[in-house]
């Protein structure tokens, strides 16, 4: 399943459910009659002509027609204008910062590799500074269904194009929330993987160690097959990450999540604790463990990100332009990053300790947990309220979010009903490279079964007996963060027999189409790491090898010597080592 090239679209395919239909030429025009229902201008900085991006499609189309796989093909999607898209201009929201680059953003790239379709680059907070969508001079975004409301930024036109259903997804960025808090704000889903896991090749930094590029999508299922495309080390960014040897790809079933206290909650209303709790509660009926834990040490690292010496990060990006007076500078933004002009290197320094010190702390705090479940944001204000106290409305608003990328934490942003008459959200947050199991966990709230896991990273091993599921050696999968695939059969070249062991294990020998039959099991998919592990303890007589199944597919599998598995006697005719199991008398 690795990927061969940094442009692959395999991943995606793998990741693809049916969740679009017709052809891509259809897709286009549906899209732009949406744009004229919606009458939101104010979502777009640079939105490409009908008829250019219609014969995008048709010659996608005729790809597809003739064999080529692209598993993303006819998806249309918006770009935050601090990405680079070749052929349109790049201004962060500032027309005096324009520029015209000639290739795309890595990721941007990937993506039409996999055959997704760029509708136009949308409007933002201006130099991603601002959680609010109201800080451009190309106009205050609205809400996609408030529009007296805010609809949370920077990446604000990217979430109201996906929750207006003009766009299939949208790439947004993230260094404080910008691809959280927006999703809240518009009652869609907002994933923010681990640093570096999407290549930042071509985007416009705010503070380059904490950006991310993200995915806004109105199920965890539609930005699923967009986040396999993009992820991937990119040779040009020298923080790209890969994934881990041994990454986890699926959440335990009975998870341990971390809550906040009671007090921790104390910026939400009574109606957002309420939601916030019936939330956690679902994750208890899914099976999951909860206990409250103090948070108090991520809030306060939380706070390093505009109030320490870190924002510096941000004058090191833009403010040698902003103190140009560029045209179309916004006043606010220009006074946050003007202001770390004077910083002194020693208080960077200080502050860099302190985050190491945060870290640290944050380790301590999610020990024993797989993730820590928090509210997305604290409030969804006005435009009004954001007009009479910009700094301060928009402080609060990353309570719960400013610290993640300081952190190196992964999180997903997902819907969980309604408070004070707006969308309400909630965000999962896992370790870094743990990002598959906060998006199980996050599926477990959204009621959604997903695919494939997002690592690219996992071999495919057959079990037949104790390590099925519900068997006494299924925990040796799961606790390596395994992930079931399904029920499989063997080719009918297969004898089983009863092992003699503790736990009782069935051995498979291959005997070859005479004498042979078939045998059910189970597919999981491991780590090449957790893989590793496995053969490391595989005690005797059991061994690692290749399983010939049903569909003449070649996958591993646990086998058995053939002068061992002859002390047994012969089950094959049960077909299963569950029904044999079922013979046997209980003790």
């Amino acid at each position: 399943m690795n990927r061969t090239t940094p442009e692959s679209a395999a991943p995606a395919a793998a990741l693809a459910p049916a969740l679009w239909t017709g052809t891509a030429e259809e897709r286009v025009a549906a899209a732009y009659r949406r744009i004229e229902e919606a009458d939101r201008p104010e979502v777009w900085i640079t939105l490409r002509p009908r008829e250019e991006v219609a014969a995008e499609a048709r010659a996608l189309d005729a790809r597809a027609a003739a064999g080529e796989l692209l598993p993303l093909r006819g998806l249309l999607y918006a770009v935050k204008d601090n990405i680079d898209v070749a052929g349109l201009p790049t201004t962060a929201a500032c027309p005096g910062y324009a520029r015209h680059p000639e290739a795309s953003a890595t990721a941007v790239r990937r993506l039409a590799a996999a055959g997704a379709i760029v509708l136009g680059k949308t409007n933002m907070d201006q130099f991603a500074t601002g959680l609010v969508g109201t800080r451009s001079p190309y106009g205050a975004v609205r809400a996609a269904h408030q529009p007296e409301k805010v609809s949370g930024g920077s990446s604000s036109g990217s979430a109201v194009a996906v929750a207006l259903g003009i766009a299939d997804f949208a790439l947004g960025t993230d260094t404080a929330g910008s691809g959280r808090v927006p999703a809240a704000f518009n009652g869609i889903v907002g994933v923010k993987p681990t640093l570096g896991l999407v290549p930042t090749t071509g985007v416009v930094p705010a503070a380059r160690p904490y950006d991310a590029v993200t995915v806004f999508a109105r199920t965890l299922a539609g930005a699923l097959p967009a986040l396999a495309a993009l992820t991937g080390p990119d040779p040009a960014d020298p923080r790209s990450r890969a994934w881990p040897d041994a990454v986890r790809l699926a959440a335990p079933e009975r998870p341990r999540v971390a809550l906040p206290r009671e007090q921790d909650l104390a910026p939400l209303s009574a109606q957002a604790r309420a939601a916030f709790h019936a939330a956690a509660a679902r994750l208890r009926e899914s099976g999951a463990e909860t206990a409250a834990v103090d948070v108090s040490p991520l809030l306060a690292a939380a706070r390093l990100l505009y109030d320490g010496a870190l924002v510096a990060e941000r004058y090191a990006a833009v403010g040698e332009f902003l103190a140009r007076d560029p045209e179309g500078a916004d006043p606010t933004v220009a006074a946050i990053v003007l202001a770390a002009a004077d910083l002194p290197a020693h208080a960077l320094a200080a502050d860099q300790e302190r985050l190491d010190r945060h870290r640290a702390d944050a380790a301590r705090l999610l020990a024993g947990f797989d993730a820590l479940l928090l509210p997305t944001t604290t409030e969804h204000p006005t435009l009004a309220a954001v007009r009479a106290d910009p700094v301060g409305v928009n402080s609060r608003l990353g309570t719960y979010t400013n610290f993640v990328n300081l952190l190196d934490l992964a999180a997903v942003a997902v819907p969980a009903g309604e408070a004070d008459g707006s969308p309400f959200g909630v965000s999962v947050l896992t370790r870094a490279f743990d990002d598959q199991v906060g998006l199980d966990l996050a599926a477990r709230l959204t009621g959604e079964e997903l695919p494939a896991p997002l690592p690219d990273t996992g071999i495919d091993l057959v079990v037949l007996g104790a390590h099925r599921r519900g068997q006494p050696l299924n925990h040796q999968l799961t606790d390596s963060g395994a992930r079931y695939a399904g029920p499989v059969r063997t080719a009918a070249a297969y004898r089983l027999t009863a092992l003699p062991t503790t736990p009782p294990k069935p051995g498979l020998v291959h005997v070859g189409p005479d004498g042979g039959g078939t045998v059910t099991g189970e597919r999981w998919t491991l780590s090449p790491a957790a893989l590793g592990r496995f053969l490391a303890d595989l005690p005797a007589p059991m061994s690692l090898g290749r399983v010939q199944l049903d569909d003449a597919t070649w996958v591993l599998g646990f086998q058995c010597d053939p002068h061992t598995a002859a002390t047994g006697p012969d089950i094959t005719h049960h077909g299963d080592w569950l029904a044999y199991l079922a013979t046997r008398p209980h003790p």
